[in-house]
């Protein structure tokens, strides 16, 4: 470790100790997510499972509630339910990372963990340099950093070149880059290496204003290749997409296309873009399989610069939270996400309420209130059911069954009004809510829809009410860890 890196480090662990107090003591810090100790967190990097521990690191700036030269934080679990806050992964320390190491992935080569991620570099007038660049553990605590192993393309493509994810196949490796060509047009480069060292680059897979595609954004960040049922799914971020209606109506999107990668010619063949999940907050998700051959997600919850400096956690000096891990799997060509099953081990006290007449007047129930909670809502018959849930008076889920629509309205941290996501689901039969103090994750059949956000209700009401058409069954857990 150079002497610059352990002053980094122990700059930032200072920042920890310095404000652990004011950050621990807000109401809304969260009771089963994963936090940072102070300052910002936004994207997930590096998942893996490494000798049966599950890894999780996470861009992370320690010194500021907005975002600047970002460390990698660092997480570990036996079981994706309880998580250890581990010692910090990498600083920016050297020359190719001084501003930022930025994000990246993990794999397992030779009984080491290897990160590969990008280091950001900036000039006095501010014109970004990128490398892509490569750091070995052999405990995956402890990283010795290898330096650059890609550099900018000479030619075709600006310096937002970024976010790196590596994987095996057939005994070779590939890295998938998010990327803006010179046209400022976002796409997914495709490289290959049979060292991990020494990189070749394929072509690019997809992109804005490609074959399969008009006007698609001018930065695709976060790119994720992954295989599902005999077909390759591209997970990306695309950034700059106009809203259509009900879609596209964050700043920036997290999607999905299905299809197939041509390993030789580098090109992807896939449908339309899908996104992945349809509430506020919700960005750079990263996947990886663990052993017991389960795809799993995380997600950031949060949103590059849409309102983050209206967070009221900033006053206690911290901002943002990752997603629950959620299991994938592609059924018709669609993405479902399932709460991984070891979530089960925060349920607490179960509360059930049967058959529950619904009705335009709102009904609450004592027993079923609260800050940090699982709702189970099931119909309890053969006919459809339209529900509204009305939670801390901050936020609603709504299902209409004669329009066909889902949405999640809440009162926004940044104006104090309404404001509505929505997508269109053909029928209801089940929706399973996750409360966790100032977060909410709704999953519709089985994660055939999904809604993430952040909300803040006043300390003060916990209360949860039902209205709707129909009859249901409501199911409620106190979750704690």
């Amino acid at each position: 470790m150079t002497e610059r890196e352990q002053q980094l480090i122990h700059a930032a662990y200072a920042e920890v100790e310095k404000h652990q107090e004011k950050v621990e003591s807000d109401y809304y810090r969260l009771k089963y997510h994963m936090m940072p100790p102070v300052g910002l967190l936004n994207d997930p990097n590096g998942f893996i499972q490494f000798n049966g521990t599950y890894h999780l690191f996470y861009q992370w700036n320690p010194f500021k509630t907005g975002h600047g030269a970002k460390f990698w934080g660092h997480y570990t679990s036996a079981d994706l339910v309880h998580w250890n806050h581990e010692k910090i992964a990498l600083a920016p320390s050297e020359w190719f990372e001084k501003n930022g190491c930025y994000s990246g992935s993990a794999v397992e080569h030779d009984g080491k963990m290897l990160l590969f991620y990008t280091g950001n570099v900036k000039d006095e007038e501010g014109n970004r340099e990128s490398y892509q660049c490569l750091a070995a553990s052999a405990d995956g605590m402890h990283f010795d950093k290898k330096g650059p192993v890609i550099n900018l393309p000479e030619q075709g493509y600006t310096a937002h070149f970024r976010d790196p994810k590596v994987w095996e196949k057939d005994g070779k490796w590939y890295m998938v880059i998010g990327a803006q060509s010179e046209a400022e047009e976002g796409k997914v480069v495709l490289y290959r290496s049979a060292n991990l060292t020494d990189w070749e680059l394929l072509g690019e897979m997809t992109g804005s204003n490609s074959e399969q595609l008009g006007e698609f954004g001018y930065m695709w960040e976060c790119p994720d290749l992954i295989s599902l049922d005999g077909k390759d799914v591209l997970i990306v971020s695309p950034q700059g997409l106009a809203p259509e209606g009900d879609l596209y109506n964050n700043l920036y999107q997290a999607g999905y296309f299905v299809g197939s990668l041509d390993y030789e010619t580098a090109k992807f063949s896939h449908g339309a873009f899908t996104e992945l999940d349809r509430g506020f907050e919700f960005y750079a998700p990263q996947t990886t399989e663990d052993d017991k051959g389960r795809r799993l997600l995380f997600g950031w919850m949060g949103m590059p610069e849409e309102n983050e400096e209206d967070h009221p956690t900033i006053e206690h000096g911290w901002i943002h939270t990752m997603t629950l891990p959620r299991e994938l799997k592609l059924i018709n060509d669609k993405l479902y996400q399932i709460p991984v099953q070891e979530l089960t081990k925060l349920r607490q006290t179960e509360t059930t309420a049967e058959n529950i007449q619904l009705s335009n007047e709102a009904q609450s129930f004592e027993e079923i209130a609260g800050d940090a909670l699982e709702l189970l809502i099931t119909s309890s018959g053969s006919r459809e059911f339209s529900i509204e849930i009305n939670i801390h008076d901050n936020a609603k889920v709504i299902y209409n069954a004669d329009d066909k629509k889902l949405s999640l309205e809440r009162i926004s941290f940044a104006n104090g009004n309404w404001e509505r996501r929505r997508c269109e689901l053909a029928s209801l039969s089940e929706l399973r809510i996750f409360l966790d103090t100032s977060s909410v994750e709704i999953f519709a059949n089985g994660g055939e829809e999904v809604f993430t956000a952040r909300i803040y209700p006043e300390k003060s009401n916990q209360k949860i009410s039902f209205s709707g058409q129909g009859n249901v069954s409501i199911k409620k857990w106190e979750l704690s860890l």
